[in-house]
């Protein structure tokens, strides 16, 4: 993607921040001062995100960093990894899920997390787990990890912001019904117009990191079936005694290698990845033009 339309997404984030700080000032009184303020909290999340996206993440999605002594498979997988990536080592981090999954943040190649959840180290061999951290691992060179994560950190305070909007409603002693039906209205389409905004930095990353791992590992069938294997298992498959992932984590899910996590179907209709097909068929073009061999 290129830096233009990185930064033009961003701007369309802020606008909507912006925006909805219009309707809040309209409904008490103070347009541009709110708007004014929301401006800067924009600016503000953007400098924040920069330095924390990785603390953030990490926080949101209660996973932990960890260590050799305590994951050595994961650690030595990631610097095998990352050796052959040509980066730093980055941090390994582990989130408690009975969901398969994983996912890196960071703001650069200098301070990259890299998270696998602790069923997915259960579910994959040697070969799969390395081609889905090869996945990773080309976010992180490819500088995907700190654009998805904040992105994904600011369109879920515009939907905080939303319900905030929605509940202030209940709250309303105005009679301006057309002044009460703005603030609703703009409570519901701007939240879905932030989300749409991050379907479009996400879907492209998603496919550009399968085609970075398999030409980083050199392992496509084994990306495939990791791929195939993580798609299978959603939290809604899970029972309810299991653990589960919290709702901060499914929000972030366009952070993870298989958006799996979501507790609500109507989701997938907006799906922050491209469809596993699609990267299937990504992965299997890739692998012919290096001349490797593809099974299926």
């Amino acid at each position: 993607m290129a830096l233009f339309k990185i930064v033009l997404l961003f701007t369309l984030l802020a606008l909507f921040m912006v925006a909805m700080g219009g309707v809040l000032g309209l409904f008490f009184g103070s347009p541009y001062l709110i708007m004014g303020a929301m401006f800067i909290f924009a600016i503000g999340l953007n400098v924040f995100f920069y330095f924390k996206s990785d603390t953030i993440a990490l926080r949101l999605t209660r996973s932990r960093i960890t260590s050799k002594s305590e994951n050595p498979r994961l650690y030595n997988v990631v610097k095998k990894v990352s050796e052959e990536a040509g980066i730093p080592m980055p941090k390994i981090g582990i989130m408690d899920s009975s969901v398969p999954n994983a996912f890196a943040t960071g703001r650069d190649e200098k301070h990259a997390v890299v998270v696998a959840t602790s069923s997915i180290l259960k579910m994959l061999d040697d070969k799969e787990l390395e081609a889905v951290i090869g996945h990773e691992i080309s976010h992180v060179t490819h500088r995907d990890i700190l654009v998805t994560t904040i992105a994904a950190s600011i369109a879920t305070i515009v939907s905080y912001i939303g319900n905030i909007m929605l509940f202030s409603m209940l709250f309303n002693n105005s009679n301006d019904n057309n002044l009460g039906f703005l603030v609703i209205l703009s409570a519901i389409l701007i939240p879905i117009g932030a989300m749409f905004v991050q379907l479009g930095i996400s879907r492209s990353r998603e496919s550009y990191a399968d085609v970075g791992s398999v030409k980083l590992v050199k392992k496509p069938n084994e990306l495939i079936s990791s791929l195939k294997k993580i798609s299978s298992v959603s939290v809604n498959s899970q029972p309810r005694n299991v653990s589960r992932p919290n709702p901060q984590a499914a929000s972030f899910s366009s952070l993870f290698i298989v958006n799996n996590l979501s507790t609500h179907s109507i989701t997938n209709l907006f799906s922050t990845h491209p469809s596993l097909e699609k990267r299937i068929e990504a992965i299997k073009k890739t692998a012919m033009e290096m001349g490797l061999t593809v099974y299926e």
